[in-house]
């Protein structure tokens, strides 16, 4: 008996608009950058790409680039991305222990340091 083994795409699970607030929120304080990027993704397969490209006010070929593995999008773009779910990016300044770690970006009370 063969079995078969089907790839898990989070996505699917995503079903309420509180659903991708929370893995974002999650993503945003355990990943990196380019995790939240993924993550926008991952939320926009599951809101669907063309209602978030058109809320984002972005064209879903420019969605569909920026939020690719090898895309590199504009911090506008991963803004407007983020307010289509109900998210806000958020920069503060903190004292830093190192001249160079000093921004830090906040999703729904969560802090996570991206340079």
């Amino acid at each position: 008996m063969k079995t078969t083994i089907s790839a898990f795409d989070v996505a699917e699970h995503l079903e309420t608009d509180e659903d991708i607030q929370g893995f974002l929120k999650e993503v945003a304080a355990t990943g990196e950058i380019t995790d939240l990027v993924h993550a926008l993704n991952t939320a926009a397969r599951a809101k669907g790409m063309i209602d978030v490209a058109e809320k984002a006010d972005v064209t879903r070929a420019s969605l569909y680039k920026s939020l690719s593995d090898d895309g590199n999008p504009h911090l506008k773009t991963i803004s407007k991305v983020a307010e289509v779910f109900g998210c806000k990016l958020v920069v503060s300044f903190c004292m830093p222990s190192h001249p160079y770690e000093f921004t830090y970006v906040k999703i729904y009370g969560v802090i996570r340091r991206i340079s």
